[in-house]
């Protein structure tokens, strides 16, 4: 029985689809995950330990670096554990960005291991460096090291790679050129037989329900904050609801401290500096906020959606991205990468400069009033994630093949 090994710090959703796949197909897989991630259905979980937790505090290059190797080293510690046991995976597949993935070649030298590239950092123009406003480009050497200290860890995973994997073009393109040649773009995809147009009425708890008869412009993150654009989301609202007074708002997030990007002040957050920042401008009746809720829902929301907004900087792609296009809604999104790598102006979406607040009101507005404009856009859309990103039969297969190209070049243990 071919044996596969599969290594994350948290909850292996990228991973999953695949999981369950090779266990359908007979292999004996499993998952070394960090102490509180979630399971793969089907694959039995060790978890590792280890004295240095995510939560220690410690900033810059060294404290990074420490982290990475403790944790590294605690993976492999559970993968002698297993090899212990017998096991004995003909590739290994996994994320290492949290250091994981450092020493494993030594624990099984002749299995050939596929890595996620999700995001390799820089110090400008990306999640730090952006946004002048907040996350404006390092102020000393040692912010800059403290940023481009994330990819040391990933730097040395990857020299033992035998393949790497980026979800876009865009994440491909970060890679320093001594890896573009180990690299494939493969995304997970969306299942698009449960992400589709569903019948236009949405519930909430709070007795509110949304049919689509008044305009619906929806706004998804999982933590509020500037990284994915909850300041010019907001900052356009005001004229978006003056110009259209039935329109009504859905931000589905947590209102947090955590996520990507800067931090806000202590003792507050990005939504609430934000809704001081407007004041009495936004009439809260009017904007539900309901919190995180399941991928059911979600897709019930986009479903009924006059027009969604994706808005993000230069970073990783949100998976919520190719949900509200599968599920034929109108994307309005920012103008910058990975975005472009999808959605294309005027043909399965709208493009929006990702610091024009007017230029968002504005295309909000004409969404809102004139829906019709837009139907082919929103056809075109989910056409867009059908051909292109179904999991089942795009992106699965891709993963299956090189799978299966990698377990190949496996060399049994002597």
């Amino acid at each position: 029985m071919r044996q596969a090994l599969f290594i994350h710090n948290g909850s292996p959703g990228r991973f999953e689809f695949v999981g369950r796949a090779l266990a359908e197909r007979g292999w004996s897989c499993r998952l070394i995950n960090g102490p509180t991630g979630r399971d793969i259905p089907g694959v039995e979980t060790l978890r590792w330990t280890s004295t240095t937790s995510n939560e220690q505090n410690g900033r810059g290059p060294r404290a990074r670096f420490q982290k990475d190797l403790a944790f590294g080293t605690a993976a492999a510690q559970a993968a002698l554990a297993l090899r212990d046991q017998g096991f004995n995976p003909q590739v290994i597949i996994g994320h290492p960005g949290w250091g994981e993935m450092l020493f494993l070649h030594n624990v099984f030298p002749g299995a050939p291991q596929i890595q996620i590239a999700e995001y390799f950092y820089r110090a400008s123009g990306g999640d730090v460096g952006f946004d002048p406003e907040f996350s404006p480009p390092p102020r000393s050497l040692d912010d800059a090291l403290s940023t481009e200290a994330k990819n040391f860890g990933l730097a040395t995973s990857y020299a033992r790679a035998a393949c790497l994997v980026a979800p876009t073009p865009f994440q491909a393109s970060l890679l320093p050129e001594a890896f573009l040649r180990l690299t494939r773009v493969i995304h997970e995809g969306v299942d698009t037989r449960m992400a589709r147009p569903r019948s236009a009425q949405i519930s909430f708890r709070s007795g509110v329900t949304l049919d689509g008869s008044t305009p619906v412009i929806t706004f998804v993150n999982r933590h509020f904050e500037p990284l994915r654009g909850v300041h010019v989301f907001m900052r356009a609202l005001p004229a978006v609801l003056r110009a259209v007074p039935e329109a009504r708002v859905v931000m589905v997030g947590a209102d947090s401290d955590e996520g990507y990007g800067p931090k806000a002040p202590a003792g507050t957050t990005w939504l609430r500096l934000l809704k001081s920042e407007l004041g009495n401008q936004l009439d809260y009746s009017r904007i539900h906020l309901p919190g995180q809720i399941g991928y059911e829902k979600l897709l019930e929301l986009f479903s009924v959606s006059a027009a969604h907004v994706y808005w993000t900087y230069p970073f990783v792609l949100s998976w919520s991205l190719l949900d509200a296009m599968a599920c034929a809604a109108l994307v309005v999104g920012s103008d910058t990468p990975p975005v472009r790598d999808l959605l294309r102006h005027r043909e399965n979406g709208l493009l929006v400069d990702f610091f024009d607040v007017a230029g968002l009101s504005k295309t909000l507005i004409e969404a809102c009033r004139e829906p019709d404009r837009f139907a082919d856009l929103r056809r075109s859309a989910r056409e867009t994630v059908v051909s292109g990103y179904d999991r089942e039969t795009v992106c699965l297969p891709r993963w299956l093949a090189l799978i299966e190209e990698m377990a190949a070049r496996s060399v049994a243990p002597a």
